[in-house]
């Protein structure tokens, strides 16, 4: 098990339409401006469709980000310089892989730079295949086979009855 250390930030759901302002003032700084990705490759036709999500600090400004495509692909992870080495990328890529198991899938993959390797290899992502360029960057495919989320048996109880709350509050 990871443990993430305490910053004062929170990774939560990003709709695409209504935090696209606050998604691109992540990603267009370490991607086109840091990395040198051009900004027509920055920004795709899946970006609509995804899953996002956006680590916020306590002002509520956007410090992080990352995505899972509909191919079952994790992405886009992006941390603001000042942000990294916090856990901000761990919370980030932590809540892909829960959404990814909320959505039943048995397989994540990424396209990991390769410095950025064994970051993934500590939540068990595996290499696969060669060495490839992608936006002139050197990156490794990887995957991670996901546990099916299994209910625990409480969980899945439901109660016989209204409660004895439920009853008072009906006689009133």
């Amino acid at each position: 098990m990871i443990s993430l250390p305490e910053f004062d930030f929170r990774v939560e759901p990003a709709d695409y339409a209504i935090d696209f302002k606050d998604l691109r003032s992540v990603r267009e700084p370490v991607f086109v401006q840091e990395q040198q990705v051009p900004l027509a490759e920055e920004w795709d036709d899946l970006d609509p469709k995804c899953h996002h999500v956006i680590a916020r600090d306590s002002a509520h400004q956007p410090i992080g980000t990352g995505r899972l495509t509909p191919g079952h692909k994790i992405g886009r992870m992006a941390v603001l310089r000042e942000w990294r080495g916090k856990g901000v990328g761990e919370a980030l890529l932590v809540a892909l892989i829960d959404q990814a198991r909320a959505l039943g899938l048995r397989e994540v993959s990424l396209n990991s730079q390769v410095g950025a390797l064994g970051f993934y290899q500590k939540f068990g992502f595996q290499p696969y295949g060669e060495q490839f360029e992608e936006a002139g960057i050197q990156h490794r495919a990887m995957t991670l086979t996901l546990d099916p989320v299994i209910p625990s048996p409480r969980a899945a109880a439901r109660p016989r009855g209204p409660s004895v709350a439920i009853e008072e509050f009906e006689g009133l």
